[in-house]
């Protein structure tokens, strides 16, 4: 097997090449959502199993009632290497409003000087640009004596549209994609040249509250005083949800919220993060939530009720003097740690019903719930790819939570009983979803000599 320092020199070497490979599957509009995209998404699957195969997988295109998954596997040239699971996703947003894109989204190009170019199209930080940056590693190591890890990848085409074939395909798959642990490209790094490893999610909890009282709408002349409006009532089952201090008043809704490691909490206040910097690019001047917590200990790992929507009487132009028969507002959580969505559920719903006044009733409807994740920070495939990213960058990389959920990595976890390592190498500023999305040259870059080192590490 070749030596790491000899798949580096091969993956410099293959700089250009990579480039061009990269720009051919930027150049299918693999659009997940618009069924007129349909035969595209299938080019860009046939594209990457044909790539794939190209580089010793024994790689396949599997049907499902949405896009197809992508699926190859490749042997390492040792009995007792690990395996790893590579997972990424082929599918794009559209590109609308097309008006708003320097030029083609689908013709990538590169712009900036030097050090600074960027990669311009849409899918390219994600996650096209992503995925290939292991691609590019797996490439090396094939083209240099062989993989040091038994490697099985999954590239799906629906992330971007929910992912709803996934649970069924890895369902009945099961064994077929097991493995040591999980590798998902999907993130991002700190900044520029600081590698981040995301290590905790948030967990999401979506509930409906629907206040009923009278029988029909009426006139607030007529009955207002002696009739309860639903609208108040609402008001202060959410006006209640807080404490004077930040904290959410639910019954027992802080059981399981540990505090952060202090090895992780000494990184995250030495971290160069401008509150008011952060709160300033939205218009905003002072923290909100809970008291004596930074910023980024609220996103990244305490819990959240955050009230989505309220609907109630009349609320189109002019004034109509209503009282109305029901109102209703949707409701969000952000879990962390131990913490329980259907026992959190069940503490919600009654802290709603203790509220209510004679003459009303509720209705509740749940839209899901997902638990949080966080991978151990003693792990040792953790501990390696730390190492790695540490020589690559010469940096140590930043242990990161993430405020949001990647349901991918539930499912690893739930259904096939394995932990992620969350690495990618986007950064915040990279518009995707939006028009002009970019992703760095050094990104692409570094990021598959990253993958190229923790390939090696894990297999030591």
């Amino acid at each position: 097997m070749a030596t790491i320092e000899k798949v580096l020199a091969k993956l410099d070497d293959n700089r250009d090449a990579a480039l061009d490979r990269l720009f051919a599957l930027l150049a299918i509009p693999s659009v997940s959502t618009d069924p007129a995209f349909k035969n595209e998404c299938r080019r860009a699957a046939d594209w990457l199993a044909d790539h794939l195969k190209g580089l010793g997988f024994e790689a396949s295109v599997r049907d499902t009632p949405g896009h197809p998954m992508v699926v190859a596997h490749a042997k390492a040239n040792r009995r007792d290497a690990p395996h790893v699971l590579f997972y990424g996703h082929y599918d794009v947003q559209p590109a609308d409003p097309l008006e708003l894109w320097e030029a083609d989204p689908f013709a990538p190009r590169l712009v900036g000087e030097d050090d600074a170019r960027q990669i311009v199209a849409r899918g390219v930080a994600d996650d096209k640009g992503q995925l290939m940056t292991f691609v590019e590693a797996c490439r090396a190591f094939h083209e240099t004596g062989g993989l040091p890890c038994n490697v099985t990848i999954l590239f799906e085409g629906e992330e971007e549209t929910g992912s709803p074939s996934l649970p069924g395909f890895l369902a009945a798959n099961k064994a077929e994609l097991a493995a040591d642990v999980a590798l998902v490209c999907d993130t991002s790094m700190w900044d520029k040249t600081t590698p981040a490893i995301t290590t905790m999610l948030r967990g999401l909890l979506l509930e409906e509250v629907v206040v009923k009282a009278a029988s029909r709408d009426l006139h607030s002349g007529m009955f207002g005083g002696p009739v309860t409006n639903p609208i108040h009532v609402l008001s202060r089952i959410i006006a209640d949800l807080h404490d004077d201090k930040g904290r959410i008043a639910i019954a027992n809704f802080y059981d399981g919220v540990d505090e952060l490691p202090e090895e992780i909490a000494a990184q995250w206040r030495a971290l160069p993060f401008d509150e008011h910097a952060f709160l300033a690019n939205v218009g905003l001047s002072e923290p909100a939530g809970e008291e004596n917590r930074s910023v980024l200990e609220k996103i990244w790992s305490r819990p959240t009720c955050d009230v989505n929507g309220i609907v109630g009487g009349y609320t189109a132009k002019g004034s109509k003097t209503v009282l109305p028969a029901e109102a209703s507002a949707k409701f969000s959580f952000r879990l962390v740690g131990r913490q329980n969505p259907e026992k959190i559920v069940e503490a919600f719903r009654a802290f709603v019903k203790e509220r209510l006044p004679a003459d009303c009733r509720v209705e509740f409807v749940s839209h899901g719930a997902s638990g949080a994740l966080q991978l151990p920070i003693a792990s040792e495939a953790l501990t390696r790819a730390r190492r790695a990213l540490a020589i690559e960058w010469e940096k140590e990389p930043v242990l990161a939570g993430c405020g949001g959920s990647i349901p991918i990595v539930g499912a690893f976890k739930r259904d096939l009983g394995m932990e992620s390592l969350m690495i990618g190498f986007g950064l915040d500023d990279d518009r995707i979803h939006s028009p002009n999305e970019k992703y760095e040259l050094s990104s692409f870059r570094k990021g598959a000599r990253s993958w190229a080192r923790i390939l090696d590490e894990l297999a030591k």
